[in-house]
């Protein structure tokens, strides 16, 4: 599936991945290829990212990685929309 992840100063991350898990509103959930639709308003937390990720070196300062592994982006707040295999990730 393509992810995106876009911030107020620009795309910090668009790429294929296998997985995203990121920190709803009424929970931590995860999305993997052929995901229903779903639209959800993201709280303060992680925004997890499973594949082979590669992120522009402008960014790279923003991302991290956990103990199992997975690329981590530490969000404030914002919003996703998973459809047709596609992620947008509007992240503060």
């Amino acid at each position: 599936m393509y992810l995106e992840i876009v911030s107020p100063e620009a795309t910090l991350f668009s790429g294929e991945v296998t997985s995203v898990t990121v920190p709803g509103i009424n929970g931590e959930f995860q999305m993997l290829t052929d995901h229903a639709p779903v639209v959800s308003l993201l709280q303060e937390g992680q925004v997890k990212i499973e594949g082979n990720i590669s992120i522009d070196e402008a960014y790279e300062n923003k991302f991290s990685s956990d103990a199992a592994g997975k690329t981590v982006l530490n969000i404030s707040s914002g919003t996703i929309e998973m459809k047709d295999n596609k992620v947008i990730v509007l992240a503060d």
